[in-house]
């Protein structure tokens, strides 16, 4: 099994480069938990560029516009319908915010109007390695963050029956950025349900 890497997706639009010690703290549980191999150094590809075919799962983030360039949106539905995995993670944790609403319509213009729907929260990737009976709230949503709601579901485009792109307004990638070595402070390790997707991404 190839070692799995962390891959960030870098887009012209918007500030892309968010939750800088994310990464690191999502591959220490993969080590922590699973016996997935990993590759220690996030990689960050050019959604316009033909590096991103070679990765099954990546991240895209930000607080602003999301408007893809039509090789961005060409690379972005190929890679997508060819069986690769897209966490999407809103950092403003608002679903009228600017990232939310034009990743929204990027996404329509990209698959459909329709294409990315609500996910039931006994969604097999709720299972696929810890169990959850949803999303897991972040800190951000308790402290009334964004919007000031608790969102009690994720969003999803799938194609042929596998989630494609996954889609939170929660915010977990500012939850999860902190030095790994600081979860030994924290009462339930808060990054599993980041396990649960990449296993999902890579599994199913």
């Amino acid at each position: 099994m190839k070692p799995f890497v962390f891959t960030r997706i870098q887009y012209t639009s918007g500030d892309w480069d968010t939750d800088q010690r994310m990464p690191v703290n999502i591959l220490n549980s993969l080590v922590e938990y699973t016996t997935i191999p990993i590759d220690e150094k996030e990689k960050v590809v050019l959604l316009s560029s033909n590096e991103i075919f070679k990765s099954p799962f990546c991240y895209l983030s930000g607080h602003k516009l999301v408007e893809f360039s039509s090789q961005e949106r060409d690379h972005f539905r190929k890679y997508v319908e060819n069986g690769g995995f897209v966490f999407v993670d809103d950092c403003n944790h608002d679903i009228d915010g600017l990232f939310a609403k034009s990743f929204e319509q990027e996404m329509a213009r990209t698959f459909g109007a329709k294409a990315l729907q609500k996910i039931p929260n006994t969604h097999p990737i709720y299972h696929s390695f810890f169990h959850f009976d949803g999303p897991p709230t972040t800190s951000f949503e308790l402290n009334g963050w964004g919007d000031d709601l608790v969102h009690d579901y994720l969003k999803a485009i799938q194609i042929n029956g596998k989630i494609g792109v996954l889609y939170s307004n929660k915010d977990y990638g500012c939850e999860w950025d902190y030095d790994f070595r600081n979860k030994r402070w924290l009462a339930e390790d808060n990054t599993k349900f980041g396990v649960n997707i990449i296993n999902y991404a890579l599994t199913v």
